[in-house]
């Protein structure tokens, strides 16, 4: 069941969001997108009730897995009683991430802040009694870190919502327009009051598969965070209105065209905390498919979920932390850097200075010994491991005094110069870079 909800979702998303910033001109939003394609790294945040009984977010109930009642029961288990926002924001910034995005409301329609709408919400209706937003996104503005905030269009919790179960609707909205315009006024009203209480510096937004970008009203969504904050970003679920496009879980394996991206992934196999699932990446699978999406002039928004208490699972703090050495250690060649040399040119992710005289190889796994580069036109002033700041020496084979097609560059990578995750080169080359991709002839 699982396996399926999660490919039908996959497939309704990529077609959705494929077509995500077919609205928006890519040359309006390009200043305001520059912190975005800087930072390459964020943390998504999954925290609700569902950590109580460690079930799926919404979908639980939506499936028809647990009743509906049962799942709302977890109101009464969620107490935040050893959340701690500093840890949370020390932790944040230890990975290396730039920013994070929060869960503020799922689809189960449980506020995370003292919501003025007549509705559920953590302060009132919980054990925690307290707004869970406000100290965190302090915290991390504190460390220069940009504010994220997740919010469910979706609310199956409410009765003027049409969907609720799956296969079930509440009513059709030509048959009651008036119950529909009641959900709108309300929905539009929490995303006013996230956008005045806290002023984001990205909306995340979910759910949008439900509806049509005229229904879920995105223009007047979009119109109002942008008079609130002209520079706030907006991800890819408005229905067409967004500024960037958001893979989830599903890693691409050629360059996606979008001018931005995102890919979202679970550091195990849910977003929220669960108990049975133990499933947990390792440091190094992290890293490895990190290195692709940099590589591939992408984002990673990494999922953590805590439990009910506000405590971040070990395996989840272990993650993080591996990571933050890594990005430490190699952070030229991740932060600030734009896509690699096409696929072909070397085997494994690149990425390149923003004035591309700086190359960067990513050595998969234990990689050691002669390493290739095809194709390379340019001049190679010297070679140096990150991290240990080793010069390496390279050799060309195969050119040809009267061709201007180049050799192969072969560079020696001792072991003992290997990181135990994954080696990073940094060539310094003598202009921007200039590739060669033709078939070998005289033409």
């Amino acid at each position: 069941m699982r396996v399926i909800q999660i490919f039908v979702i996959s497939i309704l998303l990529f077609r959705l969001h494929t077509s995500a910033q077919e609205k928006i001109a890519p040359e309006s939003i390009k200043e305001k997108m520059q912190w975005f394609q800087d930072a390459k790294l964020g943390i998504f945040i999954h925290w609700g009730i569902y950590a109580v009984k460690g079930v799926d977010e919404s979908w639980s109930f939506y499936n028809k897995l647990i009743p509906y009642n049962e799942y709302m029961q977890q109101l009464e288990g969620f107490t935040a009683s050893k959340y701690n926002p500093t840890d949370w924001a020390d932790l944040i910034q230890q990975s290396g991430a730039k920013y994070a995005v929060m869960t503020t409301k799922h689809h189960d329609g449980v506020a995370l802040w003292n919501t003025n709408a007549d509705h559920y919400n953590v302060v009132r209706n919980t054990p925690a009694k307290k707004d869970l937003l406000a100290p965190l996104f302090s915290e991390l503005r504190k460390r220069q870190l940009k504010v994220g905030t997740y919010f469910s269009l979706i609310d199956w919790s409410r009765n003027d919502y049409d969907q609720f179960k799956k296969d079930s609707t509440r009513y059709k909205l030509k048959d009651q327009p008036a119950r529909w315009e009641s959900f709108r006024r309300f929905f539009q009203s929490q995303i006013q009051e996230i956008s005045t209480l806290y002023n984001p510096d990205l909306f995340w937004f979910d759910g949008d598969w439900e509806h049509n970008a005229d229904e879920w009203e995105s223009v007047k969504v979009r119109n109002n965070i942008l008079t609130r904050n002209p520079n706030a970003i907006i991800n890819g679920r408005l229905a067409g209105y967004g500024d960037y496009v958001t893979p989830e879980q599903n890693i691409p394996v050629s360059k996606p065209s979008y001018n931005w991206w995102e890919l979202c992934m679970t550091i195990n196999n849910n977003w929220g905390f669960q108990y049975r699932d133990t499933n947990w990446k390792k440091p190094n699978e992290i890293i490895t498919l990190f290195a692709d999406v940099v590589g591939n002039g992408g984002n990673l928004l990494l999922d953590i979920g805590p439990k009910e208490d506000g405590t971040i699972p070990k395996e989840q703090r272990e993650v993080l932390t591996e990571l933050g050495k890594w990005n430490k250690k190699h952070e030229r060649a991740v932060f600030g850097t734009v896509a690699g040399i096409p696929k072909g040119h070397f085997y494994g992710p690149t990425t390149l200075s923003k004035d591309s005289t700086s190359l960067y190889l990513f050595l998969q796994a234990q990689t050691s010994g002669p390493i290739m580069i095809k194709g390379l036109v340019n001049k190679i002033k010297d070679i140096k491991v990150l991290g240990s700041e080793a010069s390496l020496a390279h050799k060309v084979v195969g050119k040809i005094s009267w061709s201007p097609v180049p050799g192969l560059i072969f560079i020696d990578v001792p072991s003992k110069q290997l990181d135990p995750y994954m080696t990073v080169l940094e060539l310094k080359l003598d202009g921007p870079v200039k590739l060669y991709a033709g078939h070998g002839g005289f033409n």
